[in-house]
């Protein structure tokens, strides 16, 4: 039984979707103008195993992706559009930026092992399902036009603030830094803006030339996508007010029907206690991280926590997290070496492996809870490495092991295990021989022999480290 934590609700239920066995999944896109960070992999990777374990579980999801190419500006209804910004900067047009970093944001994902969103849908290219969805409101008087600009009435809305727990006369009522003087109420959020002479990213309306809001877009590509209402609505926590709260108010006001069934929100990466984000420019991005670590590694750090929790970056974390990853590579190597398929038959998972399978999807089952399903992989991981060391592991044992690693590793998690950065299983077993060695020759206490094997190694490359466990090695 499938638990989901609700943001909505504050409680974990259970997951019954509207039209079994079909899922329908929105994950807010990134906002294309500038690199892609360790943040957005929390975000895109922790949403990656809810697909990859919906799927598995026998769902048919699909799973819906914004790109947003316009309309988020650097305030939250004023400033300039973080796109254009960005156009200025670099001399470009904003297609030209959006396009760039559209491209260079799935590159990373891929190389993160994200599966790519069966539909990847831009803010661009639904302009005109924007402009019917701001006229719907106005038409139920939800919204109102002031010189050019349409701003959705909070106070319309009573259910405003049920995601994040806000009342809207406290909102209604509250005080803003800067407000725009055509607002109703500080608090009341932007549909469509006007557009000044400066600003290229216009399009007609029947209100003048302008662009839409931020909050507009969600709304309106994941509905069409979808439907009315979502099963599951994802993204980071920092979007769950205003961003979605204003999402739900003018999609539920517009349809009358609820928005979402399941909001999931992942929470922040954080350095030296601060949220990692652009604004504070503290991020880091994965093209620096992968220049130093493997990209499994980064995702098996995502992993090894839990998406709600808050994850706090380190040198020395990504460290350890490598180290672990390697363990587990060795051992899926070595036992696809020892693999005869010729005598291999249909897998049936029986007694521990099937309870290693029910422990792993239990952990899962349990608000995708990652953190334990790789503790339970670690159990598998000793318990084969036990079995190959005293050569009791049969035919049948080594292809349920193998069976296993698939389907949890690689199906679920999402490592990969089979491309050109990782070490080949002769490496592996080339390796074992050599540290076996020198292991043997740290027995008879001729240290400088031992020494001499890891300093050579060193030189090309090749790092050995002694741990409690035994010797581990990787590649600089």
């Amino acid at each position: 039984m499938l638990k989901i934590y609700n943001t909505l609700t504050k409680n974990k239920e259970k997951f019954v979707p509207l039209n079994p066995p079909f899922v329908g999944i929105y994950v807010c896109g990134p906002t294309v103008y500038d690199e892609p960070h360790l943040g957005h992999a929390k975000s895109y990777v922790s949403f990656d195993v809810v697909i990859r374990f919906l799927r598995a579980s026998g769902y048919k999801v699909r799973y819906v992706q914004n790109i947003t190419d316009v309309g988020h500006l650097l305030g939250e209804d004023e400033g300039e559009d973080r796109v254009q910004k960005k156009a200025r900067l670099e001399k470009l047009e904003p297609v030209e930026i959006a396009q760039k970093y559209e491209r260079i944001y799935f590159k990373y994902m891929d190389l993160l092992n994200c599966l790519r969103p069966d539909i990847s849908c831009r803010a661009t290219g639904h302009i005109p399902e924007m402009i019917e969805l701001v006229k719907t409101l106005l038409d139920k008087g939800y919204a109102y036009q002031t010189d050019g600009n349409v701003y959705y009435d909070i106070s319309k809305f009573e259910e405003y603030g049920k995601l994040a727990g806000r009342k809207v006369e406290n909102l209604i009522h509250g005080t803003r830094v800067k407000t725009a003087e055509d607002k109703k109420h500080s608090a009341d959020f932007a549909l469509w803006k006007k557009a000044d002479d400066l600003h290229i990213m216009k399009w007609d309306s029947p209100w003048g030339e302008g662009y839409p809001g931020w909050h507009l877009e969600c709304s309106v590509m994941s509905m069409k996508y979808i439907g009315p209402t979502l099963d599951i609505h994802g993204g980071g926590l920092d979007n769950q007010f205003p961003h979605h709260e204003c999402e739900i108010a003018q999609s539920e006001a517009a349809t009358g029907k609820q928005f979402v069934r399941y909001w999931m929100h992942n929470n922040m990466v954080r350095v030296e206690d601060e949220k990692m984000s652009k604004s504070l420019g503290n991020f880091i991005t994965i093209k620096d991280l992968i220049e130093k670590y493997d990209p499994m590694t980064v995702r098996f750090f995502v992993l090894q926590g839990h998406y709600r929790s808050p994850q706090v970056f380190s040198e020395e974390a990504l460290n350890a997290v490598q180290k672990g990853y390697q363990k587990l590579l060795r051992s899926i190597e070595k036992v696809r070496s020892l693999l005869s398929r010729e005598s291999i038959q249909e897998v049936e998972l029986k007694g521990k492996w099937k309870e290693f399978k029910d422990q792993f999807f239990g952990a899962m089952e349990n608000d995708f809870n990652t953190a334990e399903a790789i503790s339970v992989l670690f159990e598998l991981n000793k318990y084969v490495n036990d079995k190959i060391a005293d050569s009791s592991i049969t035919d049948s044992e080594l292809a349920n092991a193998d069976h296993l690693y698939s389907l949890l590793s690689e199906d679920i998690l999402g490592l990969t295990f089979r491309n050109d950065q990782q070490k080949s299983g002769q490496e592996a077993e080339l390796m074992d021989l050599i540290i076996g060695l020198r292991e043997k020759f740290r027995t008879q206490k001729n240290w400088e022999a031992a020494d001499q094997i890891r300093d050579g190694l060193q030189k090309i490359g090749i790092t050995l480290e002694d741990t409690k466990d035994g010797t581990v090695w990787r590649k600089e």
